[in-house]
Protein backbone atom coordinates (compact mmCIF):
# COMPACT_ATOMS: atom_id res chain seq x y z
CA UNK A 1 0.00 0.00 0.00
CA UNK A 2 1.25 3.46 -0.92
CA UNK A 3 0.55 6.25 1.53
CA UNK A 4 0.67 9.90 0.57
CA UNK A 5 0.15 12.19 3.54
CA UNK A 6 -1.23 15.27 1.80
CA UNK A 7 -2.59 15.64 -1.67
CA UNK A 8 -3.81 18.95 -3.01
CA UNK A 9 -6.01 18.79 -6.07
CA UNK A 10 -4.60 22.13 -7.16
CA UNK A 11 -1.46 20.23 -8.18
CA UNK A 12 -2.69 16.98 -9.77
CA UNK A 13 0.71 16.43 -11.39
CA UNK A 14 1.85 14.98 -8.07
CA UNK A 15 -0.43 12.04 -8.79
CA UNK A 16 1.00 11.31 -12.23
CA UNK A 17 3.58 8.83 -11.00
CA UNK A 18 0.94 6.93 -9.06
CA UNK A 19 -1.68 6.99 -11.79
CA UNK A 20 0.63 5.65 -14.49
CA UNK A 21 1.98 2.57 -12.82
CA UNK A 22 0.44 -0.71 -11.72
CA UNK A 23 -0.76 -1.05 -8.16
CA UNK A 24 -3.00 -3.33 -6.14
CA UNK A 25 -4.23 -0.78 -3.64
CA UNK A 26 -3.73 2.86 -2.92
CA UNK A 27 -4.78 5.04 -0.04
CA UNK A 28 -4.42 8.78 -0.16
CA UNK A 29 -5.05 10.71 3.02
CA UNK A 30 -5.38 14.42 3.43
CA UNK A 31 -7.01 16.21 6.31
CA UNK A 32 -9.11 13.97 8.52
CA UNK A 33 -12.67 13.60 7.31
CA UNK A 34 -13.70 14.25 10.91
CA UNK A 35 -11.99 17.66 10.89
CA UNK A 36 -14.35 20.66 10.84
CA UNK A 37 -15.17 21.77 7.30
CA UNK A 38 -15.32 25.54 6.69
CA UNK A 39 -18.92 26.74 6.48
CA UNK A 40 -18.56 27.75 2.84
CA UNK A 41 -17.46 24.24 1.82
CA UNK A 42 -19.44 21.04 1.47
CA UNK A 43 -18.42 17.40 1.76
CA UNK A 44 -18.90 14.94 -1.11
CA UNK A 45 -18.23 11.24 -1.76
CA UNK A 46 -17.69 9.55 -5.10
CA UNK A 47 -17.29 5.84 -5.86
CA UNK A 48 -16.11 4.45 -9.18
CA UNK A 49 -16.04 0.92 -10.60
CA UNK A 50 -14.76 0.41 -14.12
CA UNK A 51 -12.34 -1.63 -16.24
CA UNK A 52 -8.76 -0.86 -15.24
CA UNK A 53 -6.87 1.63 -17.39
CA UNK A 54 -3.92 3.99 -17.16
CA UNK A 55 -4.72 7.47 -15.87
CA UNK A 56 -8.00 6.91 -14.01
CA UNK A 57 -6.72 8.37 -10.73
CA UNK A 58 -5.33 11.42 -12.50
CA UNK A 59 -8.59 12.04 -14.35
CA UNK A 60 -10.67 11.63 -11.19
CA UNK A 61 -8.51 14.04 -9.23
CA UNK A 62 -8.39 16.52 -12.10
CA UNK A 63 -12.20 16.42 -12.35
CA UNK A 64 -12.50 17.54 -8.74
CA UNK A 65 -9.59 20.01 -8.91
CA UNK A 66 -10.90 21.69 -12.05
CA UNK A 67 -13.97 22.78 -10.06
CA UNK A 68 -11.93 24.03 -7.10
CA UNK A 69 -12.43 20.93 -4.98
CA UNK A 70 -9.90 19.24 -2.73
CA UNK A 71 -9.52 15.55 -1.85
CA UNK A 72 -9.65 14.65 1.84
CA UNK A 73 -9.03 10.93 1.31
CA UNK A 74 -9.07 8.37 -1.48
CA UNK A 75 -9.02 4.58 -1.58
CA UNK A 76 -8.19 2.61 -4.72
CA UNK A 77 -8.29 -1.14 -5.22
CA UNK A 78 -7.13 -2.98 -8.36
CA UNK A 79 -7.34 -6.75 -7.81
CA UNK A 80 -4.53 -8.78 -9.31
CA UNK A 81 -5.20 -10.19 -12.79
CA UNK A 82 -8.83 -9.01 -12.79
CA UNK A 83 -8.46 -5.89 -14.97
CA UNK A 84 -10.95 -3.95 -12.88
CA UNK A 85 -10.66 -0.70 -10.92
CA UNK A 86 -12.42 0.42 -7.72
CA UNK A 87 -12.14 3.77 -5.99
CA UNK A 88 -13.80 5.85 -3.30
CA UNK A 89 -12.97 9.52 -2.87
CA UNK A 90 -13.99 12.01 -0.21
CA UNK A 91 -13.63 15.66 -1.12
CA UNK A 92 -14.70 19.17 -0.18
CA UNK A 93 -15.93 21.83 -2.57
CA UNK A 94 -17.67 25.19 -2.76
CA UNK A 95 -21.32 24.70 -3.88
CA UNK A 96 -21.31 28.21 -5.31
CA UNK A 97 -18.55 27.18 -7.73
CA UNK A 98 -19.66 23.59 -8.39
CA UNK A 99 -23.40 22.99 -8.55
CA UNK A 100 -24.89 19.59 -7.83
CA UNK A 101 -26.17 19.24 -11.40
CA UNK A 102 -22.78 20.17 -12.84
CA UNK A 103 -21.12 17.63 -10.55
CA UNK A 104 -23.38 14.87 -11.86
CA UNK A 105 -22.58 15.92 -15.43
CA UNK A 106 -18.81 15.95 -14.80
CA UNK A 107 -18.76 12.49 -13.24
CA UNK A 108 -21.07 11.18 -15.97
CA UNK A 109 -18.50 12.21 -18.57
CA UNK A 110 -15.82 10.30 -16.67
CA UNK A 111 -18.14 7.31 -16.42
CA UNK A 112 -18.59 7.27 -20.19
CA UNK A 113 -14.88 7.77 -20.82
CA UNK A 114 -13.92 4.70 -18.79
CA UNK A 115 -17.04 2.57 -19.47
CA UNK A 116 -17.84 2.50 -15.75
CA UNK A 117 -20.07 -0.18 -14.29
CA UNK A 118 -20.81 2.07 -11.30
CA UNK A 119 -20.29 5.76 -10.67
CA UNK A 120 -22.15 7.31 -7.74
CA UNK A 121 -21.73 10.64 -6.01
CA UNK A 122 -23.37 11.80 -2.79
CA UNK A 123 -23.39 15.16 -1.09
CA UNK A 124 -24.85 14.67 2.38
CA UNK A 125 -25.80 18.35 2.82
CA UNK A 126 -27.74 18.40 -0.44
CA UNK A 127 -28.96 14.87 -1.11
CA UNK A 128 -31.92 13.34 0.77
CA UNK A 129 -31.18 10.58 3.26
CA UNK A 130 -31.73 7.01 2.14
CA UNK A 131 -35.26 5.84 2.85
CA UNK A 132 -35.45 2.39 4.42
CA UNK A 133 -38.05 0.02 5.80
CA UNK A 134 -37.08 -2.33 8.62
CA UNK A 135 -38.49 -5.88 8.68
CA UNK A 136 -38.50 -7.66 12.01
CA UNK A 137 -39.99 -10.72 13.70
CA UNK A 138 -40.31 -11.34 17.44
CA UNK A 139 -36.74 -10.51 18.53
CA UNK A 140 -36.36 -6.75 18.96
CA UNK A 141 -32.75 -6.11 19.97
CA UNK A 142 -31.56 -5.07 16.49
CA UNK A 143 -34.69 -3.02 15.77
CA UNK A 144 -34.50 -1.15 19.09
CA UNK A 145 -30.83 -0.38 18.54
CA UNK A 146 -31.52 1.01 15.05
CA UNK A 147 -34.41 3.13 16.32
CA UNK A 148 -32.32 4.63 19.11
CA UNK A 149 -29.43 5.38 16.75
CA UNK A 150 -31.88 6.95 14.30
CA UNK A 151 -33.37 9.05 17.11
CA UNK A 152 -29.91 10.27 18.14
CA UNK A 153 -28.99 11.16 14.55
CA UNK A 154 -26.26 8.51 14.37
CA UNK A 155 -27.94 6.49 11.63
CA UNK A 156 -27.93 8.36 8.28
CA UNK A 157 -31.34 7.13 7.07
CA UNK A 158 -35.02 7.94 7.22
CA UNK A 159 -37.05 4.99 8.52
CA UNK A 160 -40.31 5.03 6.57
CA UNK A 161 -41.92 2.04 8.29
CA UNK A 162 -41.42 -1.05 10.41
CA UNK A 163 -42.97 -4.25 9.06
CA UNK A 164 -43.34 -7.39 11.14
CA UNK A 165 -44.78 -10.89 10.93
CA UNK A 166 -45.21 -10.75 14.72
CA UNK A 167 -48.09 -8.73 16.14
CA UNK A 168 -47.30 -6.21 18.88
CA UNK A 169 -49.72 -4.75 21.35
CA UNK A 170 -50.17 -0.93 21.44
CA UNK A 171 -48.77 -0.72 24.97
CA UNK A 172 -45.38 -2.26 24.08
CA UNK A 173 -42.18 -0.24 24.17
CA UNK A 174 -41.51 -0.53 20.42
CA UNK A 175 -45.08 0.30 19.42
CA UNK A 176 -45.12 3.41 21.65
CA UNK A 177 -41.75 4.55 20.30
CA UNK A 178 -42.89 4.25 16.69
CA UNK A 179 -46.17 6.00 17.41
CA UNK A 180 -44.39 8.84 19.21
CA UNK A 181 -42.07 9.41 16.23
CA UNK A 182 -44.68 8.96 13.54
CA UNK A 183 -43.19 5.78 12.06
CA UNK A 184 -45.91 3.45 10.71
CA UNK A 185 -45.99 -0.10 12.05
CA UNK A 186 -47.44 -2.83 9.85
CA UNK A 187 -48.25 -6.34 11.03
CA UNK A 188 -48.39 -8.75 8.10
CA UNK A 189 -48.82 -12.36 9.08
CA UNK A 190 -46.77 -14.99 7.28
CA UNK A 191 -49.16 -17.03 5.18
CA UNK A 192 -46.60 -19.27 3.53
CA UNK A 193 -48.04 -18.73 0.05
CA UNK A 194 -46.27 -15.41 -0.58
CA UNK A 195 -49.46 -13.35 -0.33
CA UNK A 196 -47.79 -11.43 2.48
CA UNK A 197 -44.97 -10.50 0.09
CA UNK A 198 -47.45 -8.68 -2.17
CA UNK A 199 -48.50 -6.55 0.80
CA UNK A 200 -44.90 -5.86 1.78
CA UNK A 201 -44.00 -4.83 -1.77
CA UNK A 202 -46.76 -2.23 -1.74
CA UNK A 203 -45.35 -0.74 1.47
CA UNK A 204 -41.69 -0.58 0.40
CA UNK A 205 -41.89 0.74 -3.17
CA UNK A 206 -40.65 4.17 -2.13
CA UNK A 207 -37.63 2.89 -0.19
CA UNK A 208 -33.98 2.89 -1.29
CA UNK A 209 -33.13 -0.40 0.43
CA UNK A 210 -34.50 -2.76 3.07
CA UNK A 211 -33.07 -3.93 6.38
CA UNK A 212 -33.91 -7.32 7.87
CA UNK A 213 -33.41 -6.83 11.61
CA UNK A 214 -33.81 -10.48 12.63
CA UNK A 215 -36.71 -11.05 10.24
CA UNK A 216 -37.30 -14.79 10.47
CA UNK A 217 -39.09 -15.23 7.18
CA UNK A 218 -37.51 -16.24 3.87
CA UNK A 219 -38.11 -13.78 1.04
CA UNK A 220 -38.76 -15.47 -2.27
CA UNK A 221 -36.76 -14.99 -5.44
CA UNK A 222 -39.86 -13.43 -6.98
CA UNK A 223 -39.96 -10.81 -4.21
CA UNK A 224 -36.26 -10.01 -4.67
CA UNK A 225 -36.71 -9.51 -8.42
CA UNK A 226 -39.81 -7.35 -8.06
CA UNK A 227 -38.27 -5.18 -5.34
CA UNK A 228 -35.08 -4.88 -7.40
CA UNK A 229 -33.02 -3.04 -4.76
CA UNK A 230 -30.54 -4.05 -2.09
CA UNK A 231 -31.65 -5.83 1.08
CA UNK A 232 -29.30 -6.02 4.07
CA UNK A 233 -29.63 -8.88 6.54
CA UNK A 234 -28.04 -9.68 9.89
CA UNK A 235 -27.15 -13.26 10.72
CA UNK A 236 -25.97 -14.77 13.97
CA UNK A 237 -22.51 -16.32 13.90
CA UNK A 238 -20.01 -16.60 11.11
CA UNK A 239 -21.86 -18.04 8.14
CA UNK A 240 -22.80 -20.82 7.61
CA UNK A 241 -22.52 -22.03 11.23
CA UNK A 242 -25.52 -23.07 13.31
CA UNK A 243 -28.39 -22.58 10.90
CA UNK A 244 -31.97 -23.16 11.93
CA UNK A 245 -33.81 -22.56 15.18
CA UNK A 246 -32.26 -21.31 18.42
CA UNK A 247 -28.71 -20.86 17.06
CA UNK A 248 -27.37 -19.39 20.31
CA UNK A 249 -28.41 -22.54 22.17
CA UNK A 250 -26.81 -24.68 19.46
CA UNK A 251 -23.53 -22.78 19.73
CA UNK A 252 -23.62 -22.78 23.53
CA UNK A 253 -24.23 -26.54 23.67
CA UNK A 254 -21.40 -27.07 21.18
CA UNK A 255 -19.01 -25.26 23.53
CA UNK A 256 -17.76 -22.73 20.96
CA UNK A 257 -15.03 -20.32 22.06
CA UNK A 258 -15.67 -17.67 19.42
CA UNK A 259 -19.05 -16.19 18.53
CA UNK A 260 -19.83 -13.77 15.74
CA UNK A 261 -22.32 -11.91 13.59
CA UNK A 262 -22.46 -11.43 9.83
CA UNK A 263 -24.24 -8.74 7.87
CA UNK A 264 -24.77 -9.55 4.20
CA UNK A 265 -26.87 -8.80 1.15
CA UNK A 266 -29.91 -10.99 0.60
CA UNK A 267 -29.90 -13.29 -2.42
CA UNK A 268 -32.07 -16.21 -3.50
CA UNK A 269 -29.64 -18.63 -1.84
CA UNK A 270 -30.37 -18.58 1.88
CA UNK A 271 -27.73 -16.74 3.97
CA UNK A 272 -25.23 -16.88 1.12
CA UNK A 273 -25.24 -13.30 -0.16
CA UNK A 274 -22.14 -11.07 -0.39
CA UNK A 275 -20.78 -10.24 3.07
CA UNK A 276 -20.62 -6.60 4.16
CA UNK A 277 -19.42 -6.83 7.75
CA UNK A 278 -18.43 -9.48 10.31
CA UNK A 279 -17.65 -9.20 14.02
CA UNK A 280 -16.41 -11.71 16.58
CA UNK A 281 -16.00 -12.00 20.35
CA UNK A 282 -14.53 -14.65 22.60
CA UNK A 283 -16.65 -16.63 25.04
CA UNK A 284 -15.59 -19.18 27.62
CA UNK A 285 -16.73 -21.85 30.01
CA UNK A 286 -17.56 -19.05 32.48
CA UNK A 287 -20.44 -17.85 30.29
CA UNK A 288 -23.89 -19.14 31.04
CA UNK A 289 -26.61 -19.21 28.39
CA UNK A 290 -27.87 -15.76 29.38
CA UNK A 291 -24.48 -14.02 29.08
CA UNK A 292 -23.77 -16.01 25.92
CA UNK A 293 -26.99 -14.77 24.25
CA UNK A 294 -26.40 -11.20 25.42
CA UNK A 295 -22.93 -11.12 23.87
CA UNK A 296 -24.30 -12.59 20.66
CA UNK A 297 -27.10 -10.03 20.44
CA UNK A 298 -24.69 -7.15 21.09
CA UNK A 299 -22.56 -8.33 18.18
CA UNK A 300 -25.61 -8.51 15.92
CA UNK A 301 -26.61 -4.93 16.78
CA UNK A 302 -23.12 -3.53 16.18
CA UNK A 303 -22.59 -5.52 13.00
CA UNK A 304 -25.91 -4.49 11.44
CA UNK A 305 -25.59 -0.79 12.23
CA UNK A 306 -22.04 -0.69 10.92
CA UNK A 307 -23.10 -2.39 7.69
CA UNK A 308 -25.90 0.15 7.18
CA UNK A 309 -23.57 3.08 7.81
CA UNK A 310 -20.96 1.65 5.44
CA UNK A 311 -23.61 1.23 2.76
CA UNK A 312 -24.92 4.79 3.20
CA UNK A 313 -21.38 6.18 3.08
CA UNK A 314 -20.79 4.44 -0.27
CA UNK A 315 -18.13 2.15 1.18
CA UNK A 316 -19.56 -1.08 -0.25
CA UNK A 317 -19.05 -2.16 -3.86
CA UNK A 318 -19.78 -5.54 -5.53
CA UNK A 319 -16.71 -7.67 -6.30
CA UNK A 320 -16.85 -10.80 -8.44
CA UNK A 321 -20.00 -12.90 -8.09
CA UNK A 322 -20.32 -13.18 -4.33
CA UNK A 323 -17.87 -10.77 -2.72
CA UNK A 324 -17.69 -7.10 -1.81
CA UNK A 325 -15.07 -4.40 -1.70
CA UNK A 326 -15.58 -2.45 1.54
CA UNK A 327 -13.46 0.70 1.79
Amino acid sequence: MILVRRVSLDVPKKLTGIANRSFKSLKIQGDSVDSPIPSTLTHGIHVFHCPDAVGIVARLSDCIASRGGNILGADVFVPEKKHVFYSRSEFIFDPAKWSRSQMDEDFLKLSKTFNAMKSVVRVSDQDPKYKIAVLVSKQEHCLVDLLHQWQDGRLPVDITSVISNHDRAPNTHVFRFLQRHGIPYHYISSTGDYKSEVEILKLVQDTDFLVLARYMQILSGDFLKKYGKDIINIHHGLLPSFKGGNPSRQAFDAGVKLIGATSHFVTEELDAGPIIEQMVERVSHRDNLQSFVQKSENLEKQCLSKAIKSYCELRVLPYQENKTVVF
